[in-house]
């Protein structure tokens, strides 16, 4: 019997130290972990919550899901800005919603813009059975493709539309945090500032549909869900900012060797969101 004793202590010792631990958040302002409902008491004041992720991430769309529910009960007039969807897509997103649509239906616009539909349906979901508004951010992907391929210059003012002013300049943050981003993918030269390039195209062109968005919607706080190398703060926020809107937050999922704790500082997000393959916020 005492033999066993050491056995059944290590293997209790085993079980729990392998235990998953929650999920948990860390406000980068000031370096504290915050709980859910602190949080949700700052998120509630801004006007938009910007929300990372990695797009394949079941994890990371679980915590959206969890921000926007969470918000919609408090009371809060909410709608949902997608990178994933083309701005010309919105009647199909506005006749989802309406439940004017089938899943079958809609599956096809939402094809066209995107993919990974598993992991995202609980969200769109959600929006229908709510009547939360889903608003397409993107722009042609045929635009940004070339742009990552032969530089905005290559652009004509007709492509360009309303983006014909915008001048892509990379500046150092910006250029070292898209290296991090993409790591062992990341390289110097011309693809690689035409590929900058594209991004800030691609950031500039849905903050001017975000913008748009909350001039004519002046009651909505907008939760942005967004690939993490576009909702850090140099990213679209930066560009929402250029166009005068201030009142946002950046929540990024942690993701190592990218962006973790230790490493993360608060000009790249207000809150890091750590341990999502554990569970839910607290």
């Amino acid at each position: 019997m005492r033999r066993l004793i050491p056995i059944i202590f290590a293997a209790l010792l085993s079980i729990s130290t392998h235990r998953p631990a929650e999920a948990h958040i860390l406000h980068l302002n000031g370096g504290q972990y915050v709980s859910f409902a602190e949080m949700l008491k700052d998120l509630r004041t801004a006007r938009v919550v910007f929300m990372g992720e990695l797009h394949d991430h079941a994890g990371h769309h679980r915590a959206q899901l969890q921000v926007i529910r969470a918000l919609h009960k408090q009371g809060i007039t909410l709608a949902v800005g997608l990178e994933m969807f083309r701005s010309d897509s919105q009647q199909a997103l506005d006749r989802w919603v309406a439940g004017e649509s089938s899943e079958e239906e809609f599956l096809r616009d939402y094809e066209e813009n995107w993919s990974l539909w598993p992991v995202y349906r609980e969200i769109f979901l959600f929006a229908r059975e709510h009547g939360v508004k889903l608003v397409g951010l993107n722009l042609s992907r045929k635009i940004t493709g070339q742009v990552a391929s032969k530089g905005i210059a290559s652009l004509s003012p007709e492509q360009l539309g309303e983006l014909s002013e915008v001048r892509c300049i990379v500046d150092p943050a910006y250029r070292t945090y898209i290296q991090r981003t993409l790591g062992a993918q990341a390289h110097k030269g011309a693809d690689f500032e035409h590929f900058c390039e594209a991004q800030l195209l691609w950031d500039t062109a849905m903050a001017r549909t975000l913008m748009n968005f909350l001039g004519s919607h002046p009651e909505h706080l907008v939760v942005v869900l967004a690939g993490s190398g576009h909702a850090w703060h140099y990213g679209i926020p930066r560009q929402l900012r250029l166009l005068g809107e201030t009142n946002l937050r950046v929540l990024l999922p942690e993701i190592p060797g990218r962006i973790e704790e230790g490493t993360a500082t608060v000009e790249e997000a207000d809150y890091l969101m750590i341990g999502l393959d554990n569970g839910r916020l607290h």
